[in-house]
């Protein structure tokens, strides 16, 4: 009986066409661990693609996913949709009549094919139409939870899906398990980390340096920089051997997180002066005004680095909500602290670190973004918007008991 790891690679060996998925929260794990087995299944000679929804700028306190992992190997490779999935054949039956030439017209809405015979007559007997199978035979998903987290590329082509075969790999526990054969590891940090221990078991040599780069990525990310509490000794075992493998660990760093500036840690430390927290610090926020924005000269993409903070020093919180003040003209902010008229709202960023719908905690606020990082804004000043946002979550998570 063949094992898991002998399965997938004998679906991969006999598959002519493959399509690599990921979720489009373009999750660093999500998209570091599909470039890699990209790379790896190029190298194995086949002919593969990967496809993910295009990702949403959120908030332009988060940069986009663009943005962040742009350096990873193959990343221009990554498509937005999948294109020609099948193709209309029209036939033409020619056992009476030999063809000479061809030749097509674009009339309005009508594309008219002129078929001129060599000798005889084409009567509407001898035409047919089919569709052609599927572009792909394999389908591979990456750190996938369900296919509709997939987003359009699952939703535009669902018969796809269904008649395909596909391969799952993922690690966690709320996987559905949708695919053919479904490789979910719970103990495992990270989808990166299972990927290693698969094409070790078909051959470590052809882990090049590009591939254990984007494992290693994907690590890396899952782990805050190995900041979690989650880490395990086959984690960083894994790590270990990537790094002698030949990842680039400091270009990885460097890049995912970088050394925070001035202006980043003087915004740190305000946030950090005005850091509240209720429900055994599970839940934890912190306003900024828009004067702290002017005095430390950050900006609002510099909340992302806060963000990360956060999370990996407080690692009980489960809720993270940072509320900051926008005007619309900002010099006169900066001389009457927001007064005389000028209009003033408040942006709200809620940020889910455990398995909680962010979206769902502020629906009643009309909210957009994701399930781990949803977005508001209040047309009041911070102080009656921090009363509001804090209270309605405080009372969602009373009610989920976490």
């Amino acid at each position: 009986m063949l094992t898991q790891e002998q399965q997938i690679f004998e679906q991969i060996k006999k598959a002519q066409n493959i399509l690599i998925n990921f979720p489009k929260s373009w999750h660093g794990d999500s998209v570091a661990s599909s470039l890699a087995i990209f790379l790896f299944l190029k190298k194995m000679g086949k002919n593969v693609e990967i496809a993910a929804e295009e990702p949403e700028q959120i908030s332009a306190a988060m940069p986009t996913a663009q943005k962040i992992f742009s350096f990873l190997p193959s990343f221009h490779e990554i498509k937005n949709s999948v294109e020609n999935l099948r193709k209309f054949i029209i036939s033409l039956d020619i056992t009476n009549a030999k063809v000479i030439q061809v030749k097509y017209k674009l009339e309005e809405n009508s594309l008219n094919f002129i078929v001129s015979p060599k000798e005889g007559f084409f009567t509407p007997d001898d035409i047919s139409s089919s569709s052609s199978g599927f572009k792909y035979d394999l389908i591979i998903t990456l750190d996938s939870p369900d296919l509709e987290s997939l987003g359009k590329i699952y939703d535009n082509d669902t018969e796809f899906f269904y008649k395909t075969t596909i391969i799952n790999i993922d690690h966690h526990s709320d996987n559905e398990e949708f695919g053919q054969i479904n490789c979910v590891n719970l103990n495992a940090v990270a989808t990166a980390e299972i990927l290693f221990s698969l094409f070790e078991s078909y051959s470590r040599d052809m882990i090049d340096e590009d591939i254990a780069t984007c494992l290693l990525a994907g690590i890396i990310a899952k782990t805050k920089s190995f900041k979690t509490s989650n880490i395990t000794p086959q984690t960083l075992l894994i790590t270990s051997q990537l790094i002698s493998l030949g990842a680039r660990r400091e270009e990885i760093i460097n890049k995912l997180y970088r050394s925070r500036n001035l202006n980043v840690l003087k915004l740190w430390g305000r946030v950090l002066a005005r850091l509240s927290s209720a429900t055994e610090n599970k839940l934890v926020w912190s306003t900024l005004s828009h004067t702290d924005f002017l005095k430390t000269e950050a900006k609002e993409e510099d909340l992302n680095d806060v963000i990360e903070e956060l999370i990996v020093n407080i690692p009980e919180a489960r809720i993270i909500v940072l509320l900051y003040e926008k005007f619309g003209n900002e010099k006169n902010a900066e001389t009457d602290n927001g007064q005389n008229n000028l209009k003033c709202k408040t942006n709200v960023l809620v940020f889910s670190v455990k398995n909680i719908n962010a979206l769902e905690l502020v629906k009643e606020l009309n909210p957009h973004g994701t399930r781990r990082l949803a977005e508001l804004s209040i047309e009041k000043a911070s102080a009656f918007a921090e009363t509001q946002v804090i209270d309605l979550i405080k009372g969602k998570l009373e009610k989920l008991a976490i």
